[in-house]
């Protein structure tokens, strides 16, 4: 009894100081200029760019009517980190969680931020779109401002992106291309710093700063240096770590991190580096800034030393004299435990490979994802029964059915010689093993017989980097009953189909959540169906939600024997032999061109009077032998 009223007045307290967060989005088109560099169309919240950040507390409540003003695109708001208990629908992916949000539409995002603190963010998770500047910061502070494990003076945020001057969806377009057969990722025109570059701090003597730091970008990791300071972090992705001093910082996309910098009792000032992870690029433009340089100003009056120059020799002495702590390293502050060993494992091989239409996808197990025509939650809502038979859910979504607080291991095989930053929705996972980098001939995959031992206490965060060739194994529980995305968070590779489904306790989801009648009022205006399998078919029978006729599926593969060096090959072939057409054109026929017409007319009447003329017998085709004459 005595127990039961503590609780009761703990949650009327909770109930009190919690506090409910109002937004009206419009979301539009708005011409801006972050880089300096270009001028273009970007995607601004109530005509305001950089977009707001948000702050709340936990336990506090969150209302955003987002209303789409894009006028050609749809759009969806994605809460990057958030657990999202019971409030599957709000999580923002479309064709996952909800519908597309059309233009004109408003979709009701309305949720509760319990137990969770720290830096996310939020993004549009419709295509490409983020990288047109839908994106911004997502601070949970906790209820007490003196919660925080460690201690600081003051707090900022730090946002970091990559800066494209194309539109994402014209981006899109060449890069998911048959005139691109390596799949080559789009190099940004440049990094941002805060949503701008070469950007000044003014920070105080003898101050200790808590800085949020969140990497928003569409493709490349960065590294973040000060000169003559040291970052203590103290949180990555949400989950504070027990303090850990290092000179730098290695923050792909996706990931977040929480960091202590003290400030000296310095009379001068000095740089503050973002630099782009330069071997992730295919190729290397000589115009991109690898190294931004950003300042902390100590005192205004003294001069800002020189931008760092951009070149090979200032990268490599970068890379040279850093040394960022790995994650892999670092522990949680609650010191929890490793989780039991696995109920159920997913094994997960990936690569990049071209199909039928000549474009090259990312494939899991030989499936790149293709998004059904029924978001995959309404799937389950609208199944009864068969919400557990996985294949109502679609050939190409990759999806794995969960028994509810299953203990759950994916196990990532890189067979791709890039890197990959990963990104599960709805939990946190344990990083329990990742191997090294391998070469591209030699692909590293996870043998279970013969494994490193598993840390007691691994890291525990949402986004992971598995190394080239390399691979990691992920453990997590599955407490949190929904349909949670799991992708590749290097966006055009999700662009690409690098993506699974997890449905979690799909009976549990059916028991406590629904979509509310405005859910399903922005389905109706997107005109995408709100029950049926991935296919969009239902029925009485089991018969009539297996059948997928109709469903959206990946491209065939290519022709037996035609690998993707044949293919590069010919694409090759076909480049060498346009240029030699050219050539032939500006050696041949332009000389003939820049000719008198005339002039030439009366000299081939003269030849062939010379020659006795042209009989009928001379105007045929030439053949055989004739033809190599």
């Amino acid at each position: 009894m005595h127990s039961t009223l503590i609780c009761l007045i703990w949650l009327f307290c909770t109930m009190c100081t919690a506090k409910v967060h109002t937004f009206h989005w419009e979301i539009a088109w708005k011409l801006d200029n972050p880089d300096g560099m270009k001028e273009r169309q970007v995607i601004a919240i109530n005509n305001k760019t950089p977009l707001p950040t948000i702050r709340v507390k936990t336990n506090d409540r969150v209302i955003i009517h987002a209303t789409n003003k894009l006028g050609n695109q749809n759009t969806s708001i994605h809460f990057h980190g958030l657990f999202q208990n019971g409030s599957n629908s709000m999580d923002g992916p479309e064709f996952v969680t909800q519908c597309p949000i059309a233009p004109g539409s408003t979709y009701i995002y309305d949720f509760k931020v319990p137990n969770q603190e720290g830096t996310y963010w939020y993004h549009s998770h419709s295509g490409p779109q983020y990288g047109d500047g839908l994106r911004g910061m997502f601070i949970i502070e906790p209820e007490n401002v003196d919660a925080y494990p460690f201690k600081f003076d003051d707090k900022i945020t730090l946002s970091l992106t990559d800066w494209y001057h194309k539109e994402a969806k014209e981006i899109k377009k060449t890069f998911m291309s048959r005139f691109n057969p390596t799949g080559a990722e789009p190099i940004p025109q440049n990094a941002l710093f805060n949503y701008t570059r070469n950007a000044t701090w003014h920070v105080a003597p003898n101050t200790k700063y808590f800085i949020q730091i969140a990497n928003m970008g569409m493709f490349v990791s960065q590294y973040l240096f000060i000169e003559n300071h040291n970052f203590t972090i103290v949180e990555v992705d949400g989950v504070y770590v027990k303090p850990q001093m290092t000179d730098s910082i290695y923050i792909a996309v996706g990931q977040r991190y929480g960091v202590l910098i003290e400030t000296g009792d310095f009379h001068e000032n000095f740089r503050f580096l973002n630099v782009i992870d330069k071997p992730m690029l295919d190729t290397k433009p000589a115009e991109l800034q690898y190294i931004s340089t950003n300042w902390i100003v100590y005192d205004d009056k003294k001069p800002l030393p020189p931008a760092l120059e951009n070149n090979e020799g200032s990268f490599d002495s970068f890379l040279q004299n850093i040394d960022p702590f790995d994650d892999f390293n670092l522990k949680p502050l609650t010191k929890s435990p490793l989780m039991e060993a696995a109920d159920y494992t997913i094994n997960l091989d990936f690569k990049m490979e071209n199909l039928g239409d000549g474009v090259t996808y990312a494939l899991f197990n030989n499936f790149s994802y293709v998004a059904p025509k029924v978001p995959t939650l309404m799937t389950l809502l609208s199944s009864g029964k068969l919400a557990s038979n996985d294949k109502i859910y679609g050939t190409n979504t990759n999806t794995f059915v969960l028994q509810h607080n299953e203990v759950i291991d994916i196990i990532l095989n890189n067979m791709d010689p890039g890197k990959h930053p990963f990104h599960l929705h709805g939990h946190t996972f344990q990083v329990i093993e990742r191997s090294p980098p391998s070469s591209d001939d030699n692909p590293i995959t996870y043998d279970p017989n013969n494994h490193a031992e598993f840390p007691l206490n691994p890291v525990i965060r949402d986004t992971v980097m598995v190394n080239a060739n390399g691979y990691v194994v992920l453990r997590f529980c599955a407490n949190n009953p929904g349909v949670w995305f799991f992708h590749c968070h290097v966006d055009w590779h999700l662009e690409q189909g690098l993506a699974i489904v997890l449905v979690e306790a799909p009976f549990e989801v059916q028991k406590s959540q629904s979509l509310s009648s405005a859910q399903l009022h922005v389905c109706k205006q997107s005109r995408v169906p709100t029950s049926g399998n991935a296919a969009g078919r239902y029925g009485k029978s089991e018969k009539d939600w297996l059948n997928l006729e109709g469903e959206n599926i990946q491209p065939q593969p290519l022709p037996p024997g035609f690998t993707l060096k044949g293919y590069i090959a010919f694409f090759l072939c076909a480049a060498f032999a346009c240029w030699g057409l050219l050539s032939i054109y500006k050696y041949g026929i332009e000389d003939v061109a820049a000719d008198d017409g005339e002039e030439m007319i009366m000299k081939l009447e003269s030849l062939l009077e010379e020659n006795g003329g042209l009989g009928p017998e001379d105007t045929r085709p030439l053949t055989g032998e004739d033809s190599n004459a």
